[in-house]
């Protein structure tokens, strides 16, 4: 069995944990939102396989071209999503989150992202390539869990102040922690994998800790977002809809860092 079989199998899977959640979020049956969450496992063990094989078929990190790198995106976000369901119990976040997961994938599978493996230029043959890229995408998934529960958030905290919040539904303080939490995640494992690694990584490659690529660029302005949201919350107290508002245009920002500046903004950083 090669990579992309079990790639493909890892998609069912997710696709199939994703109705579940959704099966869930309309029946209310607390199995269902078990099963979609096993589902989710099973398809992380089985996508984890797949980037296992990938490694060992090309030769080098699973994350080198585009296809590579929305593959370990959507690992990543599946992981930090079992993390978090698993620790606080956030079933009906379930169904949007796979969303993400399954848009991840299917844009990876799609013939605009050609799944072949090139050798890797000299410039990439390096360990460093493996801590920067892989904590500077496990990063920007805690942050994708932020956005959803900050989504959430903003949802629940109108229906709490209409008086109009269905009964069992998630409060909008535990939303508001649990966004806290992630990007408290989060924050640490960008700022490591995409600032400190990627310096240290530029200069061995390139001569120079900072060389103003555009990524380099979008990423430094997602770590500020992020580095406002945690600092008006610890220093300055706010919390609920302020921090919820920044912890999505963080996320935004991070998307246009990892999408935009790819196919808008060309730069050293920038995927064939």
């Amino acid at each position: 069995m090669n990579e992309s079989t079990l790639f493909a199998i890892a998609f069912f899977t997710y696709i199939g944990a994703a109705f579940f959640y959704f099966f869930y979020l309309f029946g209310k049956r607390e199995n269902l939102a078990k099963m979609g969450y096993t589902l989710s496992i099973l398809g992380l063990v089985i996508h984890t396989a797949a980037l296992i094989l990938r490694t060992i078929e090309s030769g080098h990190a699973p994350f080198t071209n585009m296809y590579e790198s929305l593959s370990f995106l959507a690992w990543s976000a599946i992981l930090a999503y079992v993390i978090i369901e698993g620790k606080f119990k956030l079933r009906k976040a379930g169904p949007y989150f796979m969303l993400i997961v399954i848009g991840l994938m299917a844009l990876a599978s799609s013939p605009l992202m050609p799944a072949n493996a090139t050798p890797l230029v000299p410039a990439l043959q390096s360990y460093w390539l493996w801590l920067h890229v892989s904590v500077t995408l496990l990063g920007e998934a805690f942050f994708a869990v932020a956005f959803v529960t900050s989504i959430m958030y903003l949802i629940a905290d109108s229906r709490e102040k209409r008086g109009t919040a269905k009964e069992g539904a998630i409060s909008s303080e535990k939303l508001d922690s649990v966004s806290y939490r992630c990007v408290a995640i989060g924050f640490p494992l960008f700022t490591l994998g995409g600032l400190v690694f990627g310096m240290v990584w530029a200069y061995k490659a390139w001569g120079t800790y900072w060389s103003w690529d555009p990524k380099e660029v979008w990423s430094l302005i997602t770590w500020f977002v992020f580095a406002l949201y945690l600092h008006s919350r610890v220093v300055m107290g706010w919390k609920g809809r302020r921090s919820a508002i920044i912890a999505i245009l963080g996320f935004l920002a991070a998307l246009f860092t990892y999408f935009g500046v790819n196919y808008l903004l060309a730069g050293l950083h920038s995927y064939a």
